[in-house]
Order: C-alpha cells, then structure tokens, then sequence
C-alpha cells in the first residue's frame, strides 16, 4: 500500500462518486448519496490503518486503489 496525503485521497474518491461536502477543523467530510459518509483527516500522509478503514467504509477495493496511484 502506498500513502498519499488527505488531498490526495480526496481526488481518488472523488473519482468513485464521493464530493466534498463541508470541513469541520481539520477533518474533511464527503458523501456519496447511494452509499455513505466518508470523515477524511487533514494530514500530509495518511498511515495505512487510516487509509484501509476509510477504504472499507466506502466499499471499494484495496485493487482499485492500488490501480489508481499506480498510474501516477
């Protein structure tokens, strides 16, 4: 698994129906509205725990993940 930085992670999810629905301190909140809420925190690199929870919480795959950075 590859960190990335919240922005960074944002842009992914982005890509899989999720847009930014408000800030709050230094936590991002986005919503996809057929499948959840996602809490994202600022930070320059997320740790892998972080990044697998909130990867679990929007039901998408670690291969689509690993296939998105993979291209950059």
């Amino acid at each position: 698994m590859k960190q990335v930085s919240s922005t960074e992670l944002i842009n992914f999810l982005k890509t899989k129906g999720y847009c930014l629905h408000h800030s709050k301190g230094s936590h991002f909140v986005l919503i996809n509205p057929n499948i959840s809420r996602i809490v994202v925190p600022f930070r320059n690199e997320l740790p892998i725990g972080t990044i697998l929870a909130i990867l679990r919480e929007s039901k998408i795959s670690k291969e689509e993940y690993l296939m998105f950075f993979s291209r950059k």
